[in-house]
């Protein structure tokens, strides 16, 4: 297929899907299945063919009914109510059943909370499986261009209902925090909260320039990728958005992450470098709270332990996370967190980023850390965005403006001027550990803003407040309250 006609038929299958009534998730989830199904038949081809050619037999991972070619070919294979019951009945089932090796421990995870196709009409079905059946996953250019528009595809998903509660990170902002952490060949990259796998996507595109032999080929397809993601759909998403980007059997456990003790994490299940925006704004149970030396109920403050306590103890291992305005702050527990922040990691660089990042779907404003070993940390370079190349707004329209370039190139250099500043840690320390980004030019810089800069501080400040009444309501309540 060429790219429009690509885009075309993947567009139709999800107009089919549409007008028979299915929600962007349900129609997103169906999609990916059969993505995922139809690119493992192609995939078991290859292996098999390879193995023919060495003269050695493959053991099918799918094989007999349950392969693509023989159920979901349009010239043999089923439809109408057939179909659906084969799907529901029979091939999920034996799907969900699968065990013994990694790849099949992954389809099982897949289809583990998949009971029934969302599209009840067989014949429907089969019209968006015989669109499915026309990509060419041997084809270099297919899957790369079926990749740009899955993630098309989640973007729209995100901006329209969001995740289940889970932010959408839009990839401008996934770009610059894996352009500044750098991961590299031999390194473990790591995603406690992946979601859809952007971060994980991004990286592996990045670490696949430096691909020189088949050893680095190995490395970022076996022993390079990791993340854990609670959510089945989710899951399901992220599992293929990575598929589609190249990483052939990502390392993705569905769980909670916050169900792990982070007292006892053996260094050799902890990871060089670690990017992520984990899930921020929601409440964890006391059972889960016992996992970790500081006890509070925010998934933020929870994940931002888990994170120090997943890096590895060698140097140069680091960390890009981004944290609601709320962590920066709030005292309690909060502050004891960022006080072995700075204490035990260096904390390079914290990027403040205006409210409506995460817009439509969230006006929340929110921070980037960048953190490595070892610590303790000396000082905290800041850098204020205001514009980062797309409008405030609802709609997210691109905008000339863009502060990002500036922040890197300043980032690499410590450079000061009206937006980027240095503050001693013995500054943040006397302060209650407050890292909150407040830019001493702000008096002068004041004067020279937009209305529109200015609404958004002030909204700004409105969340604060509102954040600070609800500690203070907390810690009257007493019995939901940080520890």
């Amino acid at each position: 297929m060429t790219r429009e006609e690509l885009r075309n038929a993947i567009g139709n299958a999800c107009d089919i899907m549409r007008r028979e009534g299915l929600t962007t998730m349900d129609y997103m989830e169906q999609l990916s299945w059969l993505l995922f199904l139809k690119s493992f038949e192609d995939t078991e081809n290859n292996l098999e063919a390879e193995a023919a050619y060495n003269g050695r037999a493959y053991d099918r991972i799918l094989a007999g009914d349950y392969r693509w070619s023989v159920w979901a070919w349009p010239d043999k294979g089923l439809t109408g109510d057939a179909l659906v019951s084969f799907i529901n009945n029979d091939l999920f089932p034996h799907l969900r059943s699968l065990s013994g090796t990694p790849e099949r421990a992954m389809i099982a995870n897949i289809f583990a909370e998949i009971y029934r196709s969302r599209l009840q009409n067989g014949y429907v079905l089969r019209d968006v499986i015989n669109i499915i059946e026309g990509i060419d996953f041997h084809s270099t250019e297919d899957v790369h261009v079926l990749s740009l528009i899955y993630e098309e595809l989640l973007a729209q998903m995100g901006s329209q209902a969001g995740f289940q509660g889970e932010f959408y990170t839009p990839r401008h902002i996934i770009r610059f925090m894996v352009e500044m952490v750098d991961p590299q060949i031999g390194e473990t990259v790591y995603d406690p909260a992946c979601g859809t796998g952007g971060f994980l996507a991004e990286a592996y595109r990045r670490m696949r320039e430096q691909e020189s032999s088949i050893a680095d080929y190995e490395k970022l397809q076996q022993r390079t990728f990791y993340g854990r993601e609670k959510s089945a759909r989710t899951y399901l998403l992220g599992l293929m958005n990575l598929i589609l980007h190249g990483i052939q059997v990502p390392n993705i456990e569905r769980t909670n992450t916050l169900a792990r003790n982070v007292r006892n994490i053996p260094e050799a299940e902890r990871y060089d470098v670690i990017l992520t925006n984990p899930p921020f704004g929601g409440s964890e149970h006391e059972t889960i709270q016992q996992n970790f030396p500081i006890k509070g109920h925010a998934t933020e403050m929870l994940f931002l332990q888990h994170i120090m306590k997943s890096l590895k103890r060698k140097h140069g291992s680091r960390a890009g996370v981004v944290v609601p305005e709320g962590m920066l702050f709030r005292g309690g527990a909060f502050a004891s967190v960022r006080k072995e922040l700075l204490e035990e990691f260096n904390l390079h660089a914290v990027v403040s980023m205006p409210p409506g990042v995460f817009l439509p779907y969230s006006g929340v404003k929110t921070n980037v850390l960048f953190f490595d070993r070892p610590g303790p940390t000396e000082g905290v370079w800041y850098y204020e965005i205001r514009h980062d190349g797309f409008s405030l707004t609802q709609t997210r329209r691109p905008i000339p403006e863009n502060d990002i370039p500036d922040m890197v190139e300043k980032w690499r250099a410590r450079a000061e001027s009206d937006w980027s500043w240095i503050v001693p840690v013995e500054e943040i320390v006397a302060n209650g550990y407050d890292l909150t980004a407040r830019n001493p030019r702000h008096a002068e810089i004041a004067e020279r803003r937009s209305p529109e800069e200015l609404v958004a501080s002030v909204l700004t400040k409105e969340e604060r407040l509102t954040e600070l009444l609800g500690e203070l309501q907390e810690l009257l309540g007493g019995g939901n309250g940080v520890g």
